[in-house]
């Protein structure tokens, strides 16, 4: 059990983390800060946290766990800002959906201590944000990847790994650079297509009369562009060269299909579409498709 969590970030993930650690006992005390007081106010008036810290060093004083849930962006500066209380006995995690940035703004700022922070992405989350949203189920049966460095104190990572399974989540560890890579084809690149289908259908003189039209395919497929802009902003300007790479092969990937179309060859159009019906056929989250 964790004396005392400090939790930079008291929204959705943070708080959810917060509620998930209390419920399962593994924690006594979350002192929490968000850049927002109304949001910190908020969350202690939930539970979410005990006490409301005026600043995110206070919120690390006397912490034995550290989480940083805040903006991908924002990381170097959260460090920095209580890197003075961090000692080699506090575990600190972020739940950022980008890694090498963070990694190297750790390796920057913490100087020795980088060994006690373990890079965190759980893959979860929700459409709508704020510590209203705070669900201790959030991270319970969800992939968390963690993505240690050289430096990295197998203590730690094994305290890491040890609270995130105790959470009910299924660990994985990869390099910060294979995270990123991987999840610019599986999550930031969906997030791109989502958005510019949708800004491409509104552009249109008629485009919002297309949109009363569209039916569950089309909400199930675009569900993702509803995300919080400003969080995808960072992420996708954070991992821009994996993504630029992975949307250059999606460009040459629609645009063989294209081709096909154009030249009205059934036969190698349906040979695309089988290939793809068929691997999202056998798919299932965490596992790969079968050949």
């Amino acid at each position: 059990m964790f004396e005392q969590l400090g939790l930079i970030g008291c929204g959705l993930m943070g708080g959810s983390f917060a509620l998930a650690l209390k419920r399962a006992g593994l924690v006594k005390r979350v002192v929490g800060y968000s850049k927002s007081p109304s949001t910190t106010e908020r969350a202690r008036q939930m539970g979410v946290i005990d006490v409301e810290a005026p600043s995110a060093l206070l919120a690390v004083s006397g912490a034995d766990i550290v989480l940083l849930a805040v903006p991908v962006s924002a990381t170097e500066a959260t460090l920095k800002a209580i890197k003075h209380l961090v000692t080699a006995n506090t575990l600190i995690m972020d739940v950022g959906s980008t890694k090498r940035d963070v990694v190297d703004a750790a390796r920057r700022v913490l100087g020795a201590h980088v060994a006690t922070f373990i890079p965190a992405h759980p893959v979860t989350g929700k459409e709508v944000s704020g510590v209203d949203h705070a669900d201790p189920d959030l991270y319970s049966g969800k992939q968390v990847i963690l993505t240690p460095i050289e430096r990295t104190m197998t203590a730690k990572l094994q305290q890491a790994v040890d609270l995130w399974t105790a959470l009910g989540s299924k660990v994985i560890q990869m390099s910060p650079e294979s995270h990123d890579a991987a999840f610019a084809a599986v999550s930031h690149l969906p997030h791109l297509v989502a958005f510019a289908l949708i800004n491409g259908i509104t552009n249109q003189p008629h485009g919002r009369d297309y949109l009363s039209l569209a039916g569950p395919g089309f909400r199930d497929f675009t569900r993702i562009a509803a995300s919080d802009p400003k969080m995808w902003r960072d992420v996708l300007l954070a991992n821009r060269e994996e993504l630029l790479s992975q949307s250059k092969k999606f460009r040459d990937a629609l645009h063989s299909l294209e081709i096909m179309i154009q030249s009205g060859n059934s036969d190698a159009l349906e040979g695309l579409v089988r290939q793809a019906s068929e691997t999202r056929a056998h798919w299932r989250m965490g596992t790969a498709p079968k050949k």
